[in-house]
């Protein structure tokens, strides 16, 4: 005769171990649940890594003058776009004589003292490593002065009268121009003439010290355009920007480099085609 008592006790128990198996396997799925998110999350991350390594790869890319490589990095990584950019667009006020829309006389001196200035500055930068290192004058001049200068007659007396020191900003002037662009150009140009000479004095290839001149003005005078349309709520960068910046693969919009260029730029792509994502993730977990 069966004994009930036991029969219940056992299919209670075997309940309790069907219970168990299944909780212990759910267990299971969840963990490998989670270790399958752990490890998407991981391929995430690691494709985010490769991709992010590529990008900084073709952001370096560079042009194939020098000239030009040395002119983006000024503009990318110096002050001199944000003075002259903030410089510009403070001249706000208009003259009776200044057209309803559009660059005022203000903004238009401002714009010429600038590129003025650089044209200037760069100059005898230019012909001072064009002509090479100073000469020394070893030729000796015999010269006989007596008791009194004065009494030798190429002595030129020109009395005692104070010689008038020239306003600089007078002179950093250009004729016909507004005056109160020439003055913000006069201050903002001695913030970013250092700079300016020291990417410049690293030059020493004349083509490189003319693409570099050239090129610097030409960009400049195309920022000058673009800050002008964002006064008028323009942020479009004009198409004559866009032809120019062409020339030497520069973003005008961006003051970035283009990703194109004649040196070959690191095949990252075809490393990553080489990893084993699986392996890494295996050695990482």
């Amino acid at each position: 005769m069966i004994d009930r008592k036991k029969l219940a006790q056992e299919l209670i128990l075997r309940e309790n171990i069907r219970k168990a198996i299944k909780i212990v396997k759910q267990k299971r799925t969840s963990a490998r649940l989670s270790d399958f998110k752990d490890e998407n999350r991981l391929r995430e991350v690691i494709r985010s890594l490769l991709s992010e390594g590529q990008s900084a790869v073709a952001s370096a890319a560079k042009h194939d003058s020098t000239g030009i490589n040395a002119l983006e990095d000024l503009l990318k990584n110096t002050n001199v776009l944000s003075v002259i950019e903030t410089g510009y667009k403070s001249l706000t006020t208009k003259d009776d004589d200044d057209p309803p829309e559009g660059q005022t006389k203000q903004r238009r001196s401002y714009e010429n003292h600038i590129l003025s200035a650089v044209g200037k500055s760069l100059a005898p930068e230019e012909s001072r490593k064009e002509a090479g290192e100073d000469v020394e004058i070893t030729e000796d001049i015999d010269i006989d002065v007596g008791d009194r200068p004065e009494d030798d007659p190429d002595f030129i007396d020109v009395g005692d009268e104070e010689v008038e020191e020239a306003d600089p900003k007078e002179e950093f002037g250009l004729n016909g121009e507004d005056k109160t662009g020439r003055n913000r150009a006069f201050t903002d140009f001695a913030d970013i003439e250092k700079v300016i000479l020291t990417a410049f004095d690293d030059l020493d290839n004349p083509s490189d010290m003319a693409m570099f001149e050239e090129y610097l003005i030409k960009n400049l005078a195309l920022y000058f355009e673009k800050y002008e349309n964002e006064l008028a709520g323009n942020v479009d960068a004009p198409e004559a920007a866009l032809d120019a910046a062409a020339d030497v693969g520069v973003d005008v919009e961006a003051g970035q480099g283009s990703e194109e260029t004649d040196i070959p730029e690191f095949t990252l792509q075809e490393v990553i085609k080489h990893l084993n994502i699986d392996d890494i993730i295996e050695n990482l977990l």
